[in-house]
């Protein structure tokens, strides 16, 4: 009899240490689970779209249509205003702006802080920003992108015009995309649009001059492919919420896989929960 009890009491305590060691498998498993899916979350809102302008690049001396390309980068946010601030050291004499539907446009002019030579002339006022307001119950709802549109000139001879830009949400929350790219070429993580003139542009930002004709065309593919993006905003959100939820899930019955371990008595029988 005390054979039989000691085998029975080893077998019990095999099954419990085999039992554990699922439980351990099973509880890290579900964990990296987890990880995996809060990366997948990250992955598709870290490959957002910045906001940009297009052309990226212009010749000195002439007018240019710039358009900047705004992506809603909250998931439960809208855009609600766009300030872009224009240069003052080179500035833009003349600047106006293409009317958007439900949105107030506004352009500021300011005494600059130091005259600045322009051909002939001293300029000593120039437009210094562009502001963009949305009306009542409008806004760049989550999953879409809105282009704000400007003509500006006569553009400076220099190498390159910072055009920072600061995106307001509807949560009070502001984005300042106004960081300057280092010469490394590394993105920052708020990078400001920049308009090239005489600088030959990244070889990832594409710019390159463009005719009326070429703008024309470009405007046209734009808003044969608005409907598309607008889908692919759609499918990356869908995307980073159902990660999330997975992650939820999986950390779950990490929890759970952890707590329904069983225990072990002094005396090596299965106690349970």
């Amino acid at each position: 009899m005390t054979h039989r009890t000691t085998t029975r009491t080893a077998s019990r305590t095999t099954r419990t240490a085999a039992a554990s060691r699922r439980g351990a498998v099973a509880a890290r498993g579900a964990a990296a689970l987890g990880a995996a899916a809060l990366l997948a979350l990250a992955a598709p809102l870290s490959a957002s779209a910045h906001v940009r302008v297009d052309p990226g690049q212009a010749d000195a001396g002439s007018y240019a249509t710039l358009t900047f390309k705004v992506p809603n980068e909250s998931a439960t946010a809208g855009t609600v205003q766009l300030v872009v601030d224009l240069p003052t050291d080179t500035p833009f004499t003349s600047v106006s702006y293409e009317p958007l539907p439900g949105w107030t446009t506004e352009v500021t002019t300011s005494t600059l802080p130091s005259p600045v030579e322009v051909g002939d002339a001293t300029v000593t006022e120039a437009p210094t920003s562009v502001t963009w307001t949305a009306d009542p119950g409008v806004q760049v709802a989550p999953g879409q992108f809105e282009r704000f549109v400007i003509s500006a000139g006569a553009v400076p001879d220099t190498g390159s015009v910072l055009l920072p830009a600061h995106q307001h949400y509807s949560d009070g929350t502001v984005v300042d995309w106004a960081d300057e790219t280092p010469a490394s070429g590394e993105e920052p993580e708020h990078p400001a649009p920049v308009l090239y003139v005489n600088d030959a542009p990244p070889a990832d930002e594409h710019g390159s001059s463009h005719d009326s004709s070429a703008d024309t065309a470009s405007d046209e593919a734009a808003v044969t492919t608005t409907s598309s993006s607008g889908d692919s905003g759609t499918v990356a959100l869908a995307l980073g919420i159902g990660g999330l939820a997975l992650g939820a899930v999986a950390l779950v019955l990490s929890v759970v896989a952890l707590t329904r371990r069983p225990r072990t008595s002094a005396e090596g029988t299965v106690t349970g929960r």
